[in-house]
């Protein structure tokens, strides 16, 4: 009995509890039950639809992330093969100059203790020098990073504006287009006498030094007066040197009053020969001295291609081969010829607008330090954009261009001047062709012959040299003697090169090294045009010695 009214209690329980579960569960209406399951069954695609959605936002951002880091690769490996071809070349040079300087230290071990003098008569000439190695120019691979091209473009559309505001001028002034290049045919004027005046100097430097040299060195071993017949064959060729190429080209452009530009190509070409020829003479000299000395009978003298192609060739250092390219690309070419013609035209319109009316106002005011001040910051811009222009039309364009037909393949004809903290190192990187010619030829044969503990006084004589070459092309261009050049170059030049040495190297040098320069060519700029217009306009009554060597632009003006 009591476990039969036990489980009847159980069960009534359990319908009680369940009877209240049914009262305590709120009524819902069938319409929103059914919105309620219908709700139910589509979360599922709304999350799935979700889902696909940010698993596509997902992967359209990875694809972006990886193509900008295929970007940001890819001129990353370009600055590190660009740093690292720098590196190695300087490797190969530090090793080759440790090489060589120990042979030398070898092949005469023991006189340089015992007799000085001895040892300065046989001692060997410096090392091989300059290794030329197949390196693309530095302006050609930051070119194909779009942030350095991007400079590039930026100087394109300021030639663009240059050309739209002479436009514009020309027809708001005269009513029309006037599209005349007057001073470009005036700068490049008698051209003819030009063309003539070189073919004169590249023949007869291709065939009096060669001639000469060819002559001394067949019979310099079999000789019995090999002093008599040295002094013999290099008093002819420093005849040569002296008149056929250094007299004769400036006696030309003087006597037949050529223009400046024309006046340019004739000196510029002069020195260019002169310092190719001794090149030559310099190079092949040791040779035929190490031939005497041999059991050969063939001296070693260069094949006339060999030297015509070094001629030719966008170096003054010689050597009997250099790294080639295999192939020529004519589009490469036509290109670098086309950027020279645009440079030409861009010098251009940089001194029509920005020069000849700034030059053109102050030469009818007196001379005063005001009116000098205020032409010298005038011309910052100005100067600036001749000296970029100067930099690339020729060291860039136009070596690069007579490299590529020549199939030259080292193209280090400049370095990373515009990073330079020093003025050491922009000497030695923004011209590398005559830096390399002045440390090898000048510099370094200059410490060999006096010994090297006149360092000091090699670089004090490469200034120098430097100086008055700078000032005898400016001199012999303009028509007179001015020497900005000279005094900034020699003076002022040698003074930076020692107080902005190469342990200058906080981002700060750098910024000073360019507010030199800027300021630099302001000064060259102002006074040399400020010269040249006082000699054009201004005519001296029964001048003096003292009327010459004075500047004209200090004592006279040109009137309205």
């Amino acid at each position: 009995m009591s476990q039969t009214s036990d489980l009847t209690m159980s069960e009534e329980d359990c319908r009680v509890l369940r009877s209240r579960r049914l009262v305590s569960k709120p009524l819902v209406n069938p319409e929103k039950d059914d919105l309620l399951r219908r709700s139910d069954g589509d979360r599922p695609l709304r999350t799935m639809s979700n889902g696909l959605m940010d698993l596509e936002h997902v992967i359209n951002r990875k694809m972006e992330l990886k193509r900008k880091a295929e970007v940001l690769k890819s001129e990353l490996m370009k600055e590190v093969d660009i740093h690292f071809n720098e590196f190695v070349n300087n490797f190969i040079e530090e090793s080759t100059a440790l090489e060589a300087s120990s042979v030398t230290n070898n092949c005469y071990p023991g006189t340089a203790e015992k007799d000085g003098h001895k040892v300065r008569t046989l001692k060997s000439a410096p090392d091989h020098g300059k290794i030329f190695v197949s390196r693309r120019s530095l302006l050609d691979e930051l070119f194909e990073v779009n942030h350095f091209r991007t400079i590039y473009h930026m100087f394109i559309a300021l030639l663009i504006l240059f050309i739209l505001s002479t436009v514009v001028v020309d027809c708001i002034d005269k009513g029309r287009l006037v599209l005349e290049f007057d001073l470009l045919f005036y700068a490049f004027g008698k051209f003819s006498i030009v063309f003539f005046t070189w073919i004169c100097m590249f023949l007869s430097t291709l065939i009096v030094p060669y001639v000469l040299f060819s002559m001394w060195a067949q019979g310099y071993k079999t000789s019995s007066h090999r002093t008599i017949r040295s002094i013999f064959y290099g008093s002819l060729y420093l005849t040569f040197q002296m008149l056929g190429l250094g007299f004769s080209p400036a006696y030309i452009v003087l006597q037949h009053n050529l223009p400046p530009a024309s006046r340019f190509i004739v000196i510029l070409e002069q020195v260019r020969l002169i310092m190719k020829a001794h090149s030559f003479i310099r190079e092949n000299i040791p040779r035929v001295l190490t031939f005497s000395r041999e059991k050969s009978a063939v001296a070693p003298v260069p094949q006339v291609t060999q030297y015509l192609y070094f001629l030719f060739a966008p170096t003054l250092i010689y050597r009997d081969n250099y790294p080639r390219n295999p192939s020529i690309r004519w589009g490469y070419v036509a290109t670098k010829f086309a950027q020279v013609l645009g440079c030409l035209f861009y010098a251009y319109y940089v001194f029509v607008r920005l020069c000849i009316p700034l030059f053109r106002n102050i030469s009818q005011e007196p001379f005063s330090l005001r009116v000098l001040v205020l032409c010298i910051f005038n011309s910052i811009l100005p100067g600036v954009l001749i000296l970029f222009l100067a930099f690339f039309a020729f060291l860039h364009c136009w070596l690069n261009a007579f490299a590529e037909m020549l199939r030259f393949a080292d193209r280090m004809f400049y370095k990373d001047w515009w990073n330079s903290t020093s003025f050491a190192n922009y000497y030695r990187t923004w011209n590398v062709v005559v830096h390399d010619w002045l440390y090898y030829y000048a510099y370094r044969d200059f410490l060999w012959f006096f010994g090297r503990r006149f360092k000091a006084a090699a670089m004090l004589s490469v200034f120098m040299v430097s100086a008055v070459v700078h000032e005898y092309a400016l001199g012999i261009c303009f028509g007179f003697f001015y020497p900005v050049m000279f005094i900034l170059f020699a003076g002022f030049g040698m003074i930076f090169n020692f107080i902005l040495h190469d342990r200058r190297r906080g981002p700060i040098w750098n910024v000073i090294m360019w507010t030199s320069l800027f300021l630099g060519q302001g000064v060259l700029l102002c006074l040399y045009s400020q010269e040249w217009y006082a000699h054009r306009h201004c005519s001296l009554n029964n001048p003096t010695l003292l009327d010459y060597l004075k500047p004209r632009s200090w004592t006279c003006h040109v009137e309205d």
